[in-house]
């Protein structure tokens, strides 16, 4: 259930709710009632149908009775009856003496003892009474707890209720009596698929981290209830990520009732059974191998009752499978510690001495530190994290630490932990390691990887870069030192993190830190600094060759560095995000990401710009403050390029406070560069001039990264639509000294733009054709449009041919990429050109205005191409849900078909 600002509203329930309102509609059209009864085990959902079903028969002018039974008052005769039917019984004025008498009777108003018939005849009279005004919907939950005289009168009256617009819905466990006597079509509440119980998870508690997320959905296995609860059992910090999670979740009041009732009546020997089968789990105790060490003389006996009880049953391999991953938990929440610990002792004393798995058993046995179990727990964690899997090796090394009886050697598992943290993807994690480590002595060998988790956790969870500075560069001289320990390759991820800081930042000193250490690390790492520091010729081929040498594990340890590179060429390849796929969790998959939106931007993929604020909020969620920073920055630059200065003043209120704090230059001359592109987008050119002239002064020859080379054809327009002719071509002849055209095919492209741009009017016709001829221009999608609209606006005003050509090919991108600006000064030429194809001046396409804003989103999507499965998937909507809103939308916009959405929605 979540909430949709009218009341509960449901996920995942389309069947059930597609059943209940056909109901609601029967009865309210006059076309007779039923009734309906929803099956389901506890915690499964079936109240909330019922919250939702009243809401909506409220809204359709119902009268709602409701009746909820319970254990307490199972004995009470006609409690239920009570009340459902007393708010009716007191207003009544058509009831019999006789009617009155046998309800008031049976609700404890008067004496006597009515038949059970009597009673019934009487309640339907009195439904009969109320349907009258107002349709009915009667609620009957917890039918399993109701009393029996009460369910005598509403088996009765679901019997009879076609005869009136009266629906009745009930709610009962599968195993409730109601079952049995209902005749009422039978609805079985199944638990939610994975993708509505994440959607449910991410409803409820959007600030859970990755990891938690994931834990809850496979502990509470669809069931609505124990979603709902079992975040709200655990600190904020383990909800965040910050502090990993305990061996079993807390289950909360509301679950443990849930189950307890189940639990207590099993024996001794079958409770130690349950037991050692909730904590036997995995491969690790299959073939029966487990019961062994359960212990006693009648472990058979045990094992029939807690089948016979519903509780788990064995599986063919020998594995205790559980009725429901809760039944587990409440299994290990009702035991004891001491009984925790017997158990784990003795599941590892039923593996051999040399299997690794029987370490964790151990150590969940363990009561005191103990300096050889703590050892080997490090082995096996350094062990998992040299296959990849740092996260867990990290939770291992921790464990280690909390077992280790010299603080020395406590603090260096911790720092490993924190550095495994970190690379896993735990940030959150990682910043509560390193707060934890600051508090006591760090030991000067693990002194360098100490500074590296400070500086982890400050660069992408504080957004602070002070102390890359400061840490980095003595770490570098340290770890390359004659004979040093380089702690399993950690130069490279210094390196890295240095070059990170200094590209953000423009720090000097990190400058010189990262040259004077060039010789020491690889050769992709050597190129990542030139691609940010000495693009130019040749540059995009060295890392061609780079990757194309790499063996699969060598990518792996070098995926930050090459993606990095590739970022700075603007030509991330696909198949390089292919390959990363996968690796170190977040840590890599952020970059790809990162790449991925600028990319998309850059490419005209402008429909996916709103995966750069899901990504956002995703790195928010994860503790990677600074992607969300980064993220936010791409998603202006599509606000930039459509011209939205609202949105775009609202991304930078956002980021620049941040960005301002942590001295990110290279975030905020690109917020600088994005305000004159919008300023370009309105016309409004000397403003741009201004801003583009902060960034580059004219005179001075471009350097830096290679970003700022790709800035010419942005200063050149600027330069020219305010009269500077000779500081444009001043621009584009610095550029071509630079050698910009060799960094990237885009910067050769939006050179060969600036040149056409500049050049003197015998030669402009050529220059442009030149520009369309670069190899790959066609991908680079508002750029060209741009580079269309110049032309076609210089062949109309000399009356060449071929005007409206380039004007209709701009104006189609434009459109499509919904730059509305600049799609309008395309309109405007195209009409000085005398096209009839463009709209006249004022006319609007087909009015739009009565969509929603959700509907005028996917409206836009759908008109660019995108199925209902990629929409949801951008908007996070389930495919159903989009094809409903445009359901809706095609007879507001007078259409009949997606194909028809385009011109509608006044595309060209």
């Amino acid at each position: 259930m979540v909430e949709d600002g009218r009341g509960p509203a449901l996920v995942g329930r389309q069947r059930e709710t597609e059943l209940l309102t056909a109901a609601l509609v029967q009865a309210r059209g006059g076309a007779g009632g039923s009734a309906v009864l929803l099956r389901g085990e506890a915690g499964v959902g079936k109240s909330t149908l019922l919250a939702w079903v009243e809401r909506e028969a409220c809204e359709r002018g119902f009268t709602v009775l409701r009746a909820v039974g319970t254990e307490a008052e199972t004995d009470f005769a006609f409690g239920a009856l009570h009340q459902a039917l007393w708010s009716l019984l007191r207003r009544s004025r058509a009831l019999s003496a006789h009617q009155r008498a046998a309800l008031e009777s049976a609700l404890g108003i008067r004496a006597g003892t009515p038949s059970g018939f009597a009673v019934g005849a009487a309640a339907l009279a009195l439904l009969d009474e109320a349907v009258r005004s107002s349709p009915v919907l009667l609620l009957l939950d917890d039918l399993h707890w109701i009393d029996s005289s009460s369910a005598t009168v509403f088996a009765f009256l679901q019997r009879r209720c076609a005869e009136l617009p009266l629906v009745i819905v009930g709610a009962s466990r599968l195993d409730g009596p109601a079952v049995r006597t209902w005749s009422a079509d039978h609805v079985d509440v199944e638990t939610l698929s994975r993708a509505d119980a994440t959607l449910l998870l991410g409803t409820c508690y959007p600030e859970l981290a990755e990891t938690t997320t994931d834990r809850v959905l496979a502990e509470a296995a669809g069931n609505p209830l124990a979603l709902v609860e079992l975040p709200r059992q655990l600190a904020d910090g383990q909800r965040r990520g910050t502090v990993p999670l305990p061996d079993r979740l807390p289950l909360g009041r509301k679950l443990e009732r849930l189950f307890a009732e189940r639990l207590e009546s099993v024996t001794a020997e079958a409770g130690r059974l349950l037991l050692m089968g909730a904590l036997a789990t995995g491969t690790d105790f299959s073939g029966r191998a487990w019961l062994g060490a359960v212990g006693g003389d009648d472990v058979r006996n045990a094992l029939d009752r807690v089948e016979a009880d519903g509780l788990a049953r064995l599986d063919p391999d020998g594995r205790l499978v559980f009725r429901h991953p809760l039944v587990r938990t409440a299994v290990i929440s009702a035991a004891s510690d001491s009984a925790r610990r017997e158990a784990h002792r003795a599941l590892a004393d039923s593996l051999a001495p040399d299997d690794p798995r029987r370490l964790v058993h151990e150590a969940s046995a363990a009561l005191l530190p103990e300096e050889g179990l703590a050892r080997r727990l490090q082995e096996v964690g350094r062990g998992l994290a040299a296959r990849g899997g740092d996260a867990e090796g990290a939770l291992l090394l921790e464990r280690a630490a909390a077992l280790s009886p010299d603080p020395a050697d406590r603090a260096r598992r911790l720092a490993w932990a924190a550095v495994m943290a970190a690379r896993g993807g735990q940030l959150r994690h990682t910043a509560a390691l390193v707060e934890e480590l600051k508090a006591g002595a760090v030991p000067p060998d693990v002194a360098p990887l100490f500074a590296y988790a400070v500086v982890y956790a400050d660069q992408s969870h504080h957004v602070d870069f002070g102390s890359s500075a400061a840490l980095l560069p003595p770490v570098l001289d340290a770890l390359t030192a004659r004979g040093a320990d380089t702690f399993d390759g950690l130069v490279e991820q210094v390196y890295f993190k240095l070059l990170l800081a200094a590209t953000y930042t423009d720090d000097p000193g990190a400058w010189r830190a990262l040259e004077r250490h060039r010789g020491d690390v690889s050769e992709a790492a050597r190129l990542c600094l030139r691609a940010w520091t000495e693009p130019g010729p040749g540059i995009a081929g060295a890392f061609r060759a780079v990757t194309e040498d790499m063996t699969r594990e060598q990518e792996a340890g070098a995926a930050w560095l090459l993606l990095w590179t590739a970022s700075a060429l603007d030509g991330p390849e696909a198949d390089l995000w292919q390959r990363s796929t996968g690796l170190h969790s977040y840590a890599t998959q952020g970059s790809v990401a990162k790449a991925r939106c600028h990319r998309d931007y850059l490419l005209g993929h402008w429909d996916r710009a709103a995966v750069c604020r899901r990504e956002a909020e995703i790195a928010e969620g994860l503790g990677y403050h600074c992607n969300a920073l980064l993220f936010r920055q791409y998603y202006a630059h599509f606000l930039a390029g459509r011209g939205d200065e609202a949105g775009l003043r609202e991304v930078e209120r956002t980021i620049r406070p941040t960005a301002t704090r942590a001295r990110m230059r290279f975030v905020l001359d690109r917020l600088t560069h994005l305000r004159g592109l919008a300023a370009l987008a309105h016309g409004r050119h000397e403003e741009a001039h201004a801003l583009f002239g902060e960034l580059a002064p004219p005179g001075r020859p471009p350097s830096g990264p290679p970003w700022r080379h790709a800035l010419v054809f942005d200063l050149v327009t600027a330069a020219v639509h305010t009269g500077r002719w000779e500081e444009a071509r001043a621009r584009v002849a610095a550029a071509q000294s630079a050698g910009s055209a060799g960094i990237s095919d885009r910067h050769a492209f939006l050179l060969a733009a600036a040149a056409a741009l500049a050049a003197v009017d015998a030669d402009t016709d050529a220059a442009y054709r030149a520009a369309y001829a670069v190899p790959g221009s066609e991908q680079w999608v508002f750029d060209l449009a741009r580079l269309r609209l110049a032309h076609g606006s210089w062949l109309r005003r000399r009356h060449r041919p071929g005007a409206r050509e380039a004007l209709r090919a701009a104006h189609h991108a434009f459109r499509r990429l919904r730059a509305d600006p600049w799609a309008q000064r395309c309109e405007e030429e195209l009409r000085a050109a005398g096209d009839p194809v463009a709209p006249p001046s004022g006319a609007a396409a087909p009015d739009a205005t009565g969509l929603t804003g959700q509907e005028l989103r996917i409206a836009r999507l759908a008109a660019t191409g995108l199925s209902n499965k990629e929409i949801g998937r951008l908007l996070q909507l389930s495919p159903r849900t989009v094809g409903a809103h445009l359901y809706k939308v095609f007879p507001k916009l007078g259409i009949t078909s997606r194909a028809a959405l385009a011109l509608a929605l006044g595309g060209d």
